[in-house]
């Protein structure tokens, strides 16, 4: 089935050719509509208490999403507080294995504990150096600089055999990506939702584990008050009852970005995540197969809308004057095609490197 184009148009303006979603999604108009009228109640001194309700239903949504029971989910504002949350659980000495190049918010806080091991692989390999003593393996679903995926299913069979746990993150993945497939059988999963869910900054999901041993010991070590079973008793001194679910992970949250990230989440919902990531691949094959008719040849990637290309970065600049708007990674000219992308706009870009 494909895209509802009508309603793609409806909700997402863009005034550039935009293949830059790997960097930041664009808002859809009902997101940016609520969090205008959020920002007028606030300034007039109207009850913040819909804005509450907005976090909850954006839990929701990305559950939904994830393939996940709600109670799994915590919302948050940072990817690395979770990578943080789950760095401050492990026992000294604890070993994690990550993927060369990964994304620091990932793996930093683990690296800043100086006593645990922290060994690095590369992503193709990263299973195979799965071993006993492994506590933890940490890897993002889609990387950032080139749009290579990880093998999930074959991380997810390796930590089991080895008894290691898996942290994913989805920031690059979630909103295109079959996360259903594999969020559940991960322990940890933590995603930006400014990206591929269109969502506004600062607005972050973290999935914790579905296991009970491994739900307490995560520590909740930034909770706050709304991590208490009854949030609005636990304002003063210790929270005595943490929220018997994921929400004892909650950070408090940036309520401007949840009104908007619920009218987001709804248009990613409708839309249908399937139906995105068909789209999405096959503007990124398109534009695959245009490099190598222009003789250039990209960062394999396949099954991903990321697309990097060695050497090409530099063409950002004159890219941008032209009004196409993509990244500079390392060197490479990384383009990103989502919902709001078209054929006309892979077309363009290839016309625009072949001069």
């Amino acid at each position: 089935m494909d895209l509802d184009t009508d309603l793609v148009r409806a909700e997402y303006t863009p005034a550039t050719t935009y293949l830059n979603t790997a960097s930041s999604g664009l808002l859809p108009a009902r997101a940016a509509h609520a969090m205008r009228e959020a920002i007028t109640g606030m300034t007039e001194g109207r009850p913040v208490d819909s804005l509450f309700t907005d976090v909850e239903e954006s839990r929701a949504a990305f559950a939904r999403i994830a393939g996940v029971p709600t109670a799994r989910v915590a919302t948050g504002a940072s990817v690395a507080v979770y990578s943080g949350l789950i760095a401050a659980s492990l026992p000294q000495g604890a070993e994690v294995l990550v993927p060369e190049g990964e994304f620091s918010s990932t793996i930093n806080p683990f690296h800043v504990r100086r006593d645990l091991k922290i060994r690095t692989a590369p992503l193709a390999a990263l299973a195979e150096e799965v071993r006993p003593g492994t506590a933890l393996v940490a890897v993002s679903a889609a990387q950032s600089a080139d749009g290579r995926l990880a093998d999930l299913t074959e991380l997810r069979e390796a930590t089991r055999t080895h008894g290691a746990r898996l942290y994913v993150d989805a920031s690059q993945a979630a909103g295109w990506f079959p996360l259903a497939d594999h969020a559940a059988a991960a322990d940890y999963v933590a995603s930006v939702a400014f990206k591929w869910l269109t969502c506004p900054r600062g607005a972050v999901f973290f999935i914790g584990p579905g296991d009970p041993e491994g739900f307490e010991a995560l520590t909740p070590v930034f909770a706050g008050w709304v991590a208490g079973e009854k949030p609005w008793d636990s304002c003063y001194g210790p929270v005595t009852e943490p929220a018997r679910s994921a929400r004892r992970f909650d950070e408090t949250p940036g309520l401007i970005a949840y009104a908007g990230a619920r009218q987001s989440l709804a248009v990613i919902e409708e839309l249908g995540p399937d139906r995105i990531r068909a789209h999405d691949l096959a503007l990124a094959d398109r534009f695959r197969e245009g490099l190598k008719n222009l003789g250039h040849e990209p960062i394999e990637s396949p099954g991903s809308p990321i697309v990097s290309v060695p050497e090409l970065g530099p063409n950002q600049h004159d890219l941008h004057r032209k009004g196409i708007e993509l990244s500079n990674r390392a060197g490479n000219l990384r383009a990103s095609f989502h919902l709001y992308n078209t054929p006309h706009d892979v077309d363009r870009l290839l016309a625009a490197l072949s001069h």
